[in-house]
């Protein structure tokens, strides 16, 4: 294994880990559909007890994904998540509100009542899947950063990334493209939500509920979707020279990565189609309650294509819209060879952790969610 096949590898696993993350925002989405789709308070609790079965995954898949990003590209992890703190904090805080909306809501003693902890998972399902989204669109759309290496000997003060305004990241929600990546990505959680709840749930007007509005958040998420991938493919793109790491604008580069790395582009088309399937299949007919395995395995194959052509082929994955050269690329802010090797020997690991999670999940779902459930007294 030679460095820059290390490099290559790493990115893959983080871009593999934030496309299971989207993924598993179907936890969020579900939430901010709560009050539209359980109409009393029993119906809400089962829809609190579905998901509640699923969002330490999520909570843990995020976590899981800014550690990967620390130890194999740390560089990135000092320039973003401490330079642009305002915006992940507010998304990690979210998430904190959610797990205690979860453990709270229904115990003894809580005076502020079950409906106040179902706005606060509503507040993490607005905010969680749209200022992620937003914060993966900087991969394209580039982030106000400044890099200085040469402060590393500067014995007072050695920092080398800085972000070039007061604003720490809440910036990047000035950028009405990096909106449109966090809409879509919220739209799609609350697909995946819909398809989750018609799953899991066994019951008649959640799931007649569920199907109308199926058809509006698709709708919706594919404009704002299309408009944002037509738009990067179309786009100047960051590359950069590997001999000499000088980084430069070339004129559609995600469209040319996509091209020159023709297996992505059919990784590519078959996510789209399962994730189109996986839909249309469950509005078209009422017994089919399956959608979210088609439609969520294709939207793995999606996130993780567009992640591979942020980073792979000589492209800068995380942009400076302050000084070109500060741009962080695979080759730049990796970790040491030896760093990268030794986690590529526990990363072995990875497929028995997988199938761990794929068999506890079906235990767990054994059993649909209904009104019995909810009456014999459930945790949430």
């Amino acid at each position: 294994m030679t460095y820059e096949f290390l490099q290559q590898y790493w990115w893959f696993l983080v871009s593999l880990l934030g496309a299971l993350l989207v993924f598993l925002m179907f936890v969020q989405g579900g939430n901010s559909l709560l009050f539209s789709l359980g109409h009393n308070a029993e119906a809400r609790r089962m829809l609190v007890n579905s998901t509640g079965r699923k969002w330490e995954l999520t909570f843990t898949t995020l976590v899981t994904f800014g550690g990967a990003f620390f130890a194999s590209f740390p560089l990135f992890y000092s320039t973003s998540f401490g330079g642009a703190y305002w915006l992940w904090m507010i998304i990690l805080f979210s998430f904190v509100l959610q797990a205690v909306s979860y453990e709270f809501q229904n115990k003894l003693g809580n005076f502020l009542g079950p409906k106040t902890f179902q706005w606060c998972l509503v507040l993490n399902g607005v905010i969680g899947p749209l200022l992620i989204g937003g914060a993966v669109a900087t991969f394209f759309n580039g982030s106000n950063f400044i890099i200085e290496k040469a402060n590393l000997m500067d014995g007072m003060q050695p920092v080398i990334s800085k972000w070039a305004n007061a604003s720490n990241g809440l910036d990047a929600l000035l950028d009405p493209w990096n909106l449109i990546l966090g809409f879509a990505v919220f739209f799609l959680a609350r697909v995946l939500g819909l398809l989750y709840y018609i799953n899991n749930v066994r019951d008649e007007v959640i799931e007649s509920r569920a199907s109308v509005q199926l058809v509006g958040n698709t709708i919706t998420f594919l404009i704002f979707f299309l408009a944002f991938l037509i738009r990067t493919l179309l786009k100047d793109g960051y590359a950069y020279d590997p001999a000499t790491g000088v980084i430069m604008m070339e004129p559609m580069k995600y469209l040319h990565n996509l091209l020159e790395m023709w297996y992505l582009l059919i990784i590519l088309l078959v996510g789209v189609v399962l994730v189109l399937y996986g839909i249309i299949r469950t509005i078209v007919s009422k017994t089919y309650i399956k959608g979210i395995w088609p439609t969520g395995i294709g939207v793995v194959m999606v996130v993780l294509v567009l992640l591979l052509i942020a980073g792979w082929n000589n492209t800068a994955y995380y942009p400076s819209n302050v000084d070109l050269q500060s741009s962080l690329t695979i080759a730049n802010s990796c970790s040491s060879e030896f760093t990268l090797r030794t986690m590529a020997i526990v990363s072995l690991l990875i497929p028995f952790v997988l199938a761990y999670i794929a068999y506890a999940w079906y235990s767990i779902d054994k059993k649909k969610i209904d009104k019995t459930e909810i009456s014999q007294g459930e945790v949430y």
